[in-house]
């Protein structure tokens, strides 16, 4: 059982920067892939990025490539999405979630455990 709690959610101006973190409890964080999905008002969630169990695999959505940055602390069981030059479609609930398969992977049906999620709201 993988327990996931996200913060650093917030308002920002349009270019601004947010970090986000997501802490899991468990023993077996090490050996699990994470994702970051996210859901705008009135749209189904989708894929934001994903780290593979050791950090050395990471993916990401075209519409956040060269913006995002996911990594992870497993001494620390937390993983982090940081995101910089950030637009008002930005402007969602992120999720962060744990995939036991450890490899990462875009497919949000891969992920077995999800956190309550964090707004993210961003001014034009």
């Amino acid at each position: 059982q993988v327990q996931l709690v996200e913060s650093g959610g917030g308002l920002v101006q349009a270019g601004g920067s947010l970090r986000l973190s997501c802490a899991a409890s468990g023993r077996t964080f090490s050996s699990y892939a994470m994702g970051w999905f996210r859901q705008a008002p009135g749209k189904e969630r989708d894929f934001v990025a994903a780290i593979s169990w050791s950090g050395s695999g990471t993916y990401y959505a075209d519409s956040v490539k060269g913006r995002f940055t996911i990594s992870r602390d497993n001494a620390k069981n937390t993983v982090y999405l940081q995101m910089n030059s950030l637009k008002p479609e930005d402007t969602a609930v992120y999720y962060c979630a744990a995939d036991y398969r450890g490899l990462g992977t875009r497919r949000e049906n891969q992920y077995k455990y999800w956190g309550q999620g964090t707004q993210v709201t961003v001014s034009s």
